[in-house]
């Protein structure tokens, strides 16, 4: 090719991860790790009259339901994927430097287990000189991806592995770009990093991992770094190795009356709030559990709630019923029953109870137990005083050991803090508020100074 291709980086900052539609100059492109929210994608494809030939995928992805399947049922692309994997659907299996021709331009498999077992990197070559490489979750910006998903008895061994192919990665030209997937806000990042793409030269150069002094120090850095994830992460290698149903373009919420809602929940269904902590305090569900519709959304819905039970959506007159179905969507949360219908005026012009959760200012906070819930290193970083801390990830099954009592949760700006609090209520207790703010609020508003440390 004449000029190096166009890569386009389609950025999910809720999850933290990249897809890359790749224009190969003919028409046609290459999508490389594409979730199965696919809006952007087909977006960006159709902004540019491109018909996606090829959908590769870089490893059996944790954090997210790949949309390779919906692309080849769309538009007929031919998935990619690594042989190792055993995968149960129609794809072109490929094993370590296996090349596919993709319009006058190669893309050459590279084995680079670690991030799981069976992962690829993808080297996009235009002759013989390279002109990228798609690293997934092997080398990230800065830093590289956990090897603690597969199984708690291989990490380590996969941490080994992550060194060597990072050492491999590093090999290609100073000028060879690097693409990676995970990158900030991802939970796969070991430890979080916060670039999106560099080249292998800025890695070798910068990156403390790949610059690690022996694979005895990476794998104690690696291994030292990883922190909690959510538990949908257990469940979804698997669904991608047997290949998630394809959704195409999924409709809405179907609208719920109040006393359908109410059934249901008798049958063991789960609601969702996702409007703001505002109206969440103001009234809500009983046993509705809190998660406002944000760039986080998904995570925290794949962290707090049961995937196997009916979800009943209560959202605001101004939050897309779609964004809450897409965001489920892409990290396999299948049983949507609905919304429901007329929202939280509907249910109380049912006569249907309603409960709440008030919000306190920073100075509200005497005479309570102070539970923070954020993650490990925000904790670590400055927390009032005296603050017990339980992640909220952690909290169902920590809650027993929380004192008796007047209970204040905090977070960074009160979301967590609020689904923290509807879980604790429906466990019955009944004194819990939440701060709507966050530690430096507070440290501001008292004049007082943050404990630093855990």
């Amino acid at each position: 090719m004449t000029s190096d291709p166009l890569v386009l980086s389609l950025v999910d900052d809720g999850l933290g991860n990249s897809a890359y539609l790749v224009d190969l100059g003919d028409g046609r492109a290459l999508a490389v790790d594409p979730s199965r929210d696919l809006r952007a994608l087909r977006r960006a494809a159709g902004q540019r009259g491109l018909t996606v030939a090829y959908a590769a995928d870089t490893h059996l992805h944790a954090d997210f339901v790949t949309g390779a399947l919906d692309l080849a049922d769309d538009g007929g692309a031919r998935v990619l994927a690594a042989a190792e994997g055993n995968r149960e659907y129609p794809h072109t299996p490929l094993g370590d430097e296996d090349e596919v021709d993709v319009g006058g331009l190669v893309l050459k498999a590279l084995a680079t287990p670690g991030h799981t077992h069976e992962h690829l990197s993808y080297e996009l070559r235009d002759g013989s000189r390279t002109i990228g490489v798609f690293t997934g979750g092997s080398l990230l910006v800065g830093s590289a991806a956990r090897t603690d998903l597969v199984s708690p008895e291989r990490t380590e061994e996969l941490a080994r592995a992550q060194y060597r192919s990072l050492q491999r990665l590093a090999r290609l030209e100073d000028a060879a770009a690097v693409w990676p997937t995970h990158g900030a806000g991802s939970f796969c990042s070991a430890p979080s990093g916060r670039g999106r793409t560099s080249t292998i030269g800025q890695e070798r150069a910068t990156n403390t991992l790949l610059r690690a002094a022996s694979e005895e120090d990476f794998v104690q850095q690696l291994l030292g770094s990883l922190g909690s994830y959510p538990p949908y992460f257990d469940r979804l290698g698997e669904v991608n190795r047997r290949g998630p149903t394809v959704i195409g373009r999924p409709a809405g919420l179907p609208g719920l009356g109040a006393d359908h809602v109410a059934r249901l929940l008798d049958t063991g269904a789960e609601v969702v709030d996702v409007r703001r902590i505002a109206d969440f305090s103001v009234g809500h569900v009983p046993g509705a559990v809190s998660i406002p519709l944000r760039l986080s959304f998904a995570t925290w819905l794949g962290w707090l709630v049961d995937p196997n039970r009916p979800l009943v959506v209560v959202r605001a007159d101004d939050q897309d019923p779609a964004e809450v179905v897409w965001q489920a969507r892409k990290i396999g949360y299948e049983r949507l029953a609905g919304e429901l219908a007329g929202g939280m005026d509907a249910w109380t012009r049912a006569g249907r109870p309603v409960a709440t959760v008030p919000l306190v200012a920073p100075g509200e906070l005497a005479g309570a137990t102070v539970l923070d819930v954020r993650q490990d290193d925000e904790y670590a970083s400055g927390h009032v005083p005296g603050a017990r801390h339980i992640e909220l990830g952690d909290l169902p099954s920590h809650a027993d050991g929380l004192p008796v009592g007047p209970t204040v949760v905090m977070c960074g700006h009160g979301e967590r803090a609020m689904g923290a609090a509807s879980l604790l209520t429906r466990q019955g207790r009944g004194d819990v508020a939440v701060l709507a703010a966050g530690p430096e609020d507070w440290a501001r508003d008292t004049g007082q100074r943050l404990h630093v440390g855990s």
